[in-house]
């Protein structure tokens, strides 16, 4: 019997994270792990940390194989990152979700509450996952330069960013 694997991307955000800065809002990472028996996780991938925001919309988009006939379940985690270091043992836990791949796959979106410990939820936070299957590949090369940009901030130099949006599951995507 063949098995049917295919290749989803997962977007993923949160919605009213609680702060565990002072004097600002929390700097948000993903974390995306897989159980793998034995009541052991792997990761399979992070997002990029979001400064100052207890609401982020990750524009890093996290990949894995969808496996039709298994229960892949996996479990996102929620930190504040305030250092360098990719170790999150040194890091403020701001909540975690568990669920199987194929609740998200059926769902497209899924909304979850952000738990900090079993039956103990993260004040109102919730981790927003979507899917979409992958099927085309086409690269796209594009070459992008700005030049004479005003300068927005007091002190220092600006640092302009250029965003690209995609549309899929009729919304857009960054």
């Amino acid at each position: 019997m063949a098995h049917c694997v295919t290749l989803v991307q997962l977007s993923i955000s949160c919605d009213h994270l609680i702060d565990k800065d002072i004097g600002s809002k929390s700097d948000p990472l993903c974390v995306l792990l897989q159980d793998v028996g034995g009541g052991s996780w792997a990761e399979l991938g992070r997002t990029e940390r979001v400064r100052n925001c207890s609401s982020p919309e990750f524009s890093k988009t996290l990949q894995l194989e969808y496996r039709f006939e298994t229960v892949q379940k996996l479990r996102f985690g929620i930190y504040d990152i305030d250092n360098k270091t990719p170790e999150l043992r040194d890091d403020d836990f701001l909540g975690g979700a568990e669920c199987s791949l194929g609740q998200i796959v059926s769902s497209q979106v899924l909304t979850l509450p952000l738990m900090l410990k079993p039956g103990k939820p993260a004040g109102r936070g919730t981790i927003t996952v979507s899917a979409q299957e992958l099927k085309d590949n086409r690269v796209v090369t594009m070459e992008v330069e700005a030049r004479n940009l005003d300068k927005k901030d007091f002190l220092g130099k600006s640092d302009p960013f250029l965003e690209f949006f995609r549309q899929g599951d009729g919304k857009w995507h960054l």
